[in-house]
C-alpha cells in the first residue's frame, strides 16, 4: 500500500510542478504551439522516439556480454524498453530500474543479482559520463566561439568533477564499502529470503555476492571496447533526443540550432535524484528550460516541444515497455 501511496503522490507532485510551469508560460500560448504542430513533423518525433528506445539496446548489449555470453540483440532491446518502463513506473523515479532490472538479467543469463548489478552499475556510469563528457566539450566551444550561458558551463564541468572523484573514490574505499554493504543488507537478505526459502540466505552469502559485484564492475578494465559500445550508446541516445526536440521545435514553427539542444540534454537528468515516477515535471520543466537558456527560443515554443516529445517518450515506455516487460523471466523470487 505504501508503494501505491508514494507513486500516487509522486505523479500528484510532478503533475502539479508541470501544471505550475505551463500556467506560468501560458497554458494557451503552449497548447497553440503543440496543435500547430504538422502531423508529418510529430510523425518524425515520435519515430526518432522509438529509434532512441531501441539504441539503448547497444548499451544492454555491451554491458551483460561477460555474463556466460550475455544476451542476444532480440534480448538486449527487449530489456531496454523493459528498464524504460521500470524507469517511468517506478514509485521511487527513473534511479530504481537498474536494481529492478538486475534481477532480470540475473535470470535471462543464469548468472546472479549481485553480477548483474555490478555490469549495469557500470553502464549506468559509462553512460552518464559519456554524456557528460560530450556536453562539456560542446559548451566549452559555444563558450570560446560566442556566448554561451556559464552557468551551463559551469553545470557540466561541476558534473565531470563530481564524476571523476565519485569513482575514484568508490575504488579506493571498495573494501571498506563492501564490508559496510555486508553488514547492512546481510539482515535486510535473511529476512527477506526466508519469505520464500526453507533455508535463508546468511551474512557469508551477502559477503560472496558483493564480493561477485566488485569482481564484475573491476572486469571491464579487460574489456575497453565493451566500455566503448556503451558509451557510443549513451551519445547516440543522447544525439537522438536532441533531434526529436529540434524536429518538435521546428514543428511548432520556431526553429533552432541542433548542436546547442545536443548539449542540454543531459542537464534534465539530475531531476532523476527526486523520487517521482518518470521524473514528472522536475525533467520537463529543467529540459525547457535550459532549452530556453541554450537557444534562446521564446518559452512557450521550448514547453510545447518538451511536452510533445516526452508525451511519445512515456507512451512508449508503457506500451512498449510494457509489452517488452510482459516476456521477462524471472517474476517468481525463487525461480
Amino acid at each position: 500500500m505504501r508503494r501505491e501511496l508514494r507513486f500516487a503522490a509522486g505523479v500528484a507532485l510532478g503533475a502539479g510542478a508541470l501544471a505550475v510551469s505551463l500556467f506560468a508560460v501560458g497554458p494557451g500560448a503552449v497548447l497553440d504551439r503543440v496543435t500547430a504542430i504538422a502531423l508529418p513533423a510529430a510523425a518524425v518525433v515520435f519515430a526518432v522516439v522509438l529509434v532512441e528506445a531501441t539504441v539503448d539496446g547497444l548499451g544492454v548489449w555491451a554491458s551483460v556480454r561477460p555474463l556466460n555470453r550475455g544476451l542476444t540483440p532480440g534480448q538486449s532491446v527487449q530489456f531496454a524498453f523493459a528498464g524504460d518502463f521500470f524507469d517511468t513506473l517506478s514509485p521511487a523515479g527513473p534511479v530504481s530500474s537498474e536494481p529492478i532490472m538486475a534481477r532480470f538479467f540475473g535470470v535471462a543469463t543464469d548468472t546472479s543479482y549481485s553480477d548483474a548489478l555490478g555490469v549495469r552499475g557500470v553502464a549506468k556510469y559509462v553512460k552518464s559520463a559519456a554524456q557528460v563528457a560530450l556536453s562539456l566539450v560542446l559548451v566549452a566551444v559555444f563558450l570560446l566561439t560566442g556566448p554561451a550561458p556559464r552557468v551551463v558551463v559551469a553545470t557540466f564541468a561541476g558534473a565531470a568533477v563530481v564524476l571523476v572523484v565519485a569513482a575514484a573514490a568508490l575504488l579506493a574505499a571498495r573494501a571498506s564499502i563492501a564490508a559496510a554493504a555486508t553488514a547492512l543488507l546481510a539482515p535486510v537478505v535473511r529476512r527477506v529470503s526466508a519469505l520464500y526459502r526453507d533455508d535463508p540466505h546468511d551474512r557469508d552469502t551477502v559477503a560472496a555476492a558483493v564480493d561477485r559485484f566488485w569482481t564484475r564492475v573491476l572486469a571491464f578494465r579487460d574489456t575497453p571496447r565493451l566500455l566503448g559500445l556503451v558509451a557510443l550508446g549513451g551519445v547516440l541516445e543522447q544525439l537522438l533526443t536532441a533531434t526529436a526536440l529540434w524536429v518538435a521545435l521546428a514543428g511548432t514553427g520556431t526553429p533552432a540550432a541542433l548542436l546547442p539542444i545536443v548539449a542540454i540534454v543531459p542537464l534534465p537528468q539530475a531531476a532523476s535524484v527526486v523520487p517521482i515516477p518518470a521524473s514528472l515535471g522536475a525533467y520537463d520543466v529543467l529540459l525547457a528550460g535550459a532549452v530556453v537558456l541554450m537557444t534562446g527560443v521564446p518559452a512557450d515554443a521550448a514547453a510545447a516541444a518538451v511536452l510533445v516529445v516526452r508525451t511519445f517518450g512515456l507512451l512508449t515506455a508503457v506500451g512498449g515497455g510494457g509489452l517488452a516487460t510482459a516476456f521477462l523471466r524471472g517474476w517468481r523470487p525463487g525461480a
